[in-house]
């Protein structure tokens, strides 16, 4: 595959699992400085501990925050300008979901996702990107999913966030075509981390519907993502079985989408 280009700082947000501690595994030899972002301080610990064993010219940063809360954002934001550490790569990586009928949510868990999966997205966009514009060099790669081209049923709030980041995604990468700074969209469908565990809902250990063919090592996520950001594409759907899944959605009228979602299999 094409080697990723060198990055001086990359930041990653969800840095402490899943996508999040992969995409640092796998940029870790192709950068100066790394910027682990995650509310769980033992884990991004030890996962720079892994790191700097591995790449011991690498420095990593560590910085624990809850990306919902905008002042933590901030601080964040101000951190980075102090250490003279803003990075050109930003790799918007934290989500939450929630898998259940709508309207027995937890407003509190939907609040959540709203502002983790949307607003820290679009917050730490608009405030690291003018320094990659002023220094004419930087990437932006937002973590969408194959559920963002989806009205899903007992997912409904997180297939709409991610509608949003894929939306978004397309639309600054076109602002951002005289700039030279690439924004790429990762649209996965099922992958083997925390996700669904966290998006159960208390008492539930039922498995999140989906076809176990489906899914995509990590590993494999990242590796097809970051080959993505060499070749500028504006989105990538990891995996042969995830990408022909998208060109069938793209493919199918509304009408036809309706019918299948509700035949779809449903929460008990």
């Amino acid at each position: 595959m094409p080697q990723p280009a060198r990055f001086s700082c990359a930041l990653i947000t969800g840095a402490s699992s899943g996508l999040g501690e992969e995409f640092a595994l796998q940029l870790a030899p192709r950068v100066d400085t790394l910027v682990l972002v995650a509310r769980r301080e033992p884990l991004l610990q030890q996962l720079g501990e892994r790191i700097r064993a591995l790449h011991p010219a690498v420095e990593v940063l560590i910085h624990t925050a809850d990306l919902t809360d905008a002042e933590e954002r901030d601080d964040l934001v101000e951190n980075l300008i102090l250490r003279h550490r803003l990075p050109d790569l930003l790799v918007n990586n934290a989500g939450l979901g929630d898998y259940g009928e709508f309207v027995t949510a937890d407003w509190v868990k939907l609040r959540a996702m709203l502002s983790l999966n949307i607003e820290a997205l679009t917050h730490l966009t608009h405030a690291l990107l003018p320094a990659m514009i002023r220094a004419r060099r930087g990437a932006i790669v937002n973590v969408s999913s194959l559920a963002s081209l989806l009205p899903l049923p007992d997912f409904a709030v997180y297939a709409a966030t991610k509608a949003y980041v894929t939306s978004f995604s397309e639309a600054l990468r076109i602002e951002l075509r005289d700039h030279h700074i690439p924004v790429l969209a990762v649209c996965p469908g099922p992958v083997q981390t925390e996700f669904g565990e966290v998006a159960r809902r208390h008492g539930e250990a039922r498995e999140i519907p989906g076809h176990r063919c489906f899914y995509v090592p990590k590993q494999q996520v990242v590796t097809e993502a970051l080959t993505a950001l060499v070749q500028n594409r504006a989105r990538v759907y990891p995996g042969l079985k995830t990408a022909a899944a998208a060109l069938l959605i793209a493919a199918l009228p509304i009408v036809a989408i309706r019918l299948v979602m509700g035949l779809r299999p449903r929460k008990c």
